[in-house]
């Protein structure tokens, strides 16, 4: 008997699945190319999965607004079903969360492009559900599904009797992509053309038209105050002229006094509106007091979001390519590989970067305590140190950046040591 039901909801699925791509036609033609044609270029033949990796199925594209790292899936780069092999693909899905799964993290579902001839079957969407135990979903804190349709409905009517209540107030539903710019920087996703595209017609459907998601707002002029989204050189003028960031200077000396034992220390995140209420206080140049809060994840919160939002990356664009090529690089020469990147920085990055990472050696000589070491400091920090100039970073970066970061943490004296900062004399 529950073949058959199987069966009625495989074609239930499949007819709202063609009434989809009739909609798509009459909406003014399928643009999308041969699901699974567009390759990720900058995947290694190494690559444990360079099978399905290859094809940009799913990208790690830096962080949310509340520093949770963002896992995109994309249908439209699915390749037919008899190109690619299923068990292997969630394999990799599953190798990929790993990497995330022991903090808070976002995964974005990009519908559009799931046809007839890609669709995986109901099964194998049964058997990734329950693959994905309570590691990944307890923290897995959102998941967008961009651009759903009636096939959507009909698989969440499928599969609601065994999706737990908590696990569905996850879902949400974003129609258009700028529905996302709320929860996350829109600059740092990575979207296929087509669903731009997509997009664009849906957008030109409505009546009136909306502008193009993918254009940004005109940047407003700071607040005299303010002190997030704003460069270095801008706060040392509001600062008369001090190198050290005020958000930055007693989120520290705040945790250097009570949060250095605290057990996952950076790695939890801090509710959304938390965050907000204290950007607006730093931003109006109102006293924030941290103790009101009552939990030293949320100065550790306001840090990492004060890093993800400078202009520049702290570790400045021109960086990054010197960094990623760090895994090339002989381990005993690493660390003076490192020393070299951050000795070309500019004086203020440099002397922002080296606060920073004395603190944070000082947090990862805590670790019996805290459970934070150099590595999974470097996995919180790395991203929000460095990325590129243009679009988010590939799912490769992420190994060099990570490492370098720990290198810079754990050789914190060495790389550091024979550079002075104003105000400060060499040993």
């Amino acid at each position: 008997m529950q073949s058959t039901h199987s069966i009625d909801f495989e074609q239930l699925a499949e007819i709202e699945l063609q009434k989809d791509e009739e909609e798509l036609a009459h909406l003014g033609g399928d643009t999308v190319v041969d699901a699974g044609c567009q390759e990720a270029n900058d995947v290694s033949l190494s690559h444990p999965y360079y099978d399905i990796a290859r094809h940009g199925i799913i990208h790690v594209a830096g962080d949310d607004n509340s520093g949770r790292k963002v896992i995109t899936f994309s249908c439209c780069n699915l390749p037919p079903c008899h190109e690619i092999d299923h068990v292997r693909l969630l394999e990799y899905l599953k190798y990929t969360l790993d990497q995330y799964v022991e903090n808070d993290y976002t995964v974005i579902y990009f519908h559009y492009g799931l046809r007839s001839r890609n669709k995986p079957s109901l099964s194998w969407l049964q058997s990734a559900y329950k693959a994905f135990d309570r590691k990944y979903k307890k923290n897995m804190k959102a998941l967008y599904v961009v651009h759903p349709t009636n096939f959507i409905r009909v698989l969440w009517k499928i599969f609601k009797p065994v999706i737990s209540h908590k696990f569905g107030k996850k879902v949400q539903y974003m129609n258009y992509l700028s529905d996302l710019h709320q929860h996350l920087r829109f600059n740092r996703l990575i979207i296929p053309k087509e669903v731009l595209q997509h997009d664009e017609k849906l957008r030109i459907q409505q009546k009136g038209g909306l502008p193009a998601v993918a254009r940004a707002p005109p940047p407003r002029p700071p607040l005299p105050m303010q002190q997030f989204g704003v460069s270095l050189q801008y706060l040392k003028n509001k600062n008369n002229g001090g190198l050290i960031p005020p958000v930055m200077e007693q989120t520290i000396s705040y945790l250097k006094v009570k949060g250095m034992r605290a057990e996952g220390l950076f790695r939890r995140s801090v509710a959304v509106h938390i965050i907000k209420d204290i950007q607006k206080l730093y931003n109006l140049g109102k006293v924030v007091d941290f103790d009101a809060y009552g939990d030293v994840h949320v100065p550790a919160g306001i840090l990492k979001t004060f890093l993800r939002e400078l202009p520049e990356p702290l570790l400045t664009s021109d960086s990054f390519q010197p960094i990623l090529e760090i895994t090339s690089v002989e381990s005993i020469l690493r660390v003076n590989s490192c020393k070299e990147i951050v000795h070309h920085l500019p004086e203020h990055n440099y002397t922002v970067l080296k606060y920073l990472m004395c603190f944070l050696n000082m947090v990862s000589q805590e670790n019996i305590n805290n459970k934070m070491t150099a590595s999974n400091l470097a996995c919180v920090f790395g991203l929000n140190l460095v990325w590129p100039q243009e679009g988010a970073p590939s799912l490769n970066a992420l190994v060099p950046v990570n490492m370098f970061t720990e290198l810079l943490i754990e050789h914190y004296t060495k790389i550091f040591n024979s550079r002075t900062v104003p105000g400060e004399s060499l040993p």
